[in-house]
Formats: C-alpha cells, sequence, structure tokens
C-alpha cells in the first residue's frame, strides 16, 4: 500500500463549499458595481467639485441599485422570492453600508489626508467583506 493510498479522500464540505461560492459571487459582483460606483464618485468630485463624502455618498448610492439587482438575480438566484421585502432589507444594509463608507472616506480622506480613491479602496473593501456579504447572504436574500 502506497502513503498516499493510505491517506483518507477529503469529503466535500457542503456549507463550506457553499459560502465559497456564494462570497466569490458576491465579491464578483462588488467588483461590477464598485467600478460603477467609482465611476459616478470620481465624476462628482474631479469633474464636478463635488466633496469626496458627497461623491461617495452617490456613487454608493448608484451603486447599490445596481449591486441589488445583480444580487438578485446572479448572486444569490433569488428573484423568484418576492421583491419588496428584499428591497426593504437590501435598504437597511445599504444604508448603513453607506453610512460605513462615507465614516471611512471621512476618517481617512478628510481627518488623515489620504487620496480619496485609495481611501475608498480600502473602506469599500473592509464594508464589503465584513458588512455588506454576511448581511445580503444571511438575511436580504435569505437561503
Amino acid at each position: 500500500m502506497t502513503p498516499e493510498a493510505a491517506l483518507p479522500e477529503e469529503q466535500p464540505h457542503p456549507r463550506r463549499d457553499s459560502i465559497l461560492r456564494y462570497l466569490g459571487k458576491h465579491q464578483l459582483a462588488s467588483v461590477i458595481t464598485t467600478i460603477i460606483d467609482y465611476l459616478v464618485m470620481i465624476l462628482l468630485v474631479s469633474g464636478f467639485g463635488a466633496g469626496p463624502v458627497i461623491g461617495t455618498v452617490v456613487g454608493a448610492a448608484v451603486g447599490a441599485v445596481t449591486n441589488f439587482a445583480i444580487g438578485r438575480y446572479f448572486t444569490y438566484r433569488a428573484h423568484e422570492d418576492p421583491v419588496h421585502g428584499q428591497a426593504i432589507r437590501y435598504a437597511a444594509v445599504a444604508l448603513m453600508s453607506l453610512f460605513w463608507n462615507a465614516l471611512g472616506e471621512h476618517l481617512l480622506a478628510v481627518m488623515l489626508g489620504m487620496q480619496y480613491i485609495l481611501a475608498r479602496l480600502i473602506v469599500g473593501t473592509l464594508v464589503s467583506l465584513v458588512w455588506n456579504f454576511p448581511l445580503q447572504r444571511y438575511w436580504v436574500f435569505k437561503p
């Protein structure tokens, strides 16, 4: 018997595999909506002279609407569930996400003087992983 044959086969972990699959799809959706979000933010700040916090708020709002549609139809495939309840739950999560993003932008860009796009990348990544993903997966688009 070879040593490889003596090792037990790794069994699939449905819960872990499910979480990783949804996290991957969530992050793909986040990349797409982040591009839209940042384009709006940069256009407002660099093109129209808005402050970085206002640019962040408007960009995040446009991104949130886009992300809801992608989450409902692609990430969680929850388009057969009633949209009304999902939309209300998503709005609550998105409003707090907007708050966390604006607060982070204020702290890093305004208070600490960090370049506003870099600040947004840092804050947006943290908010997506720590706030948005768990709440969208387990509350907004319940399995």
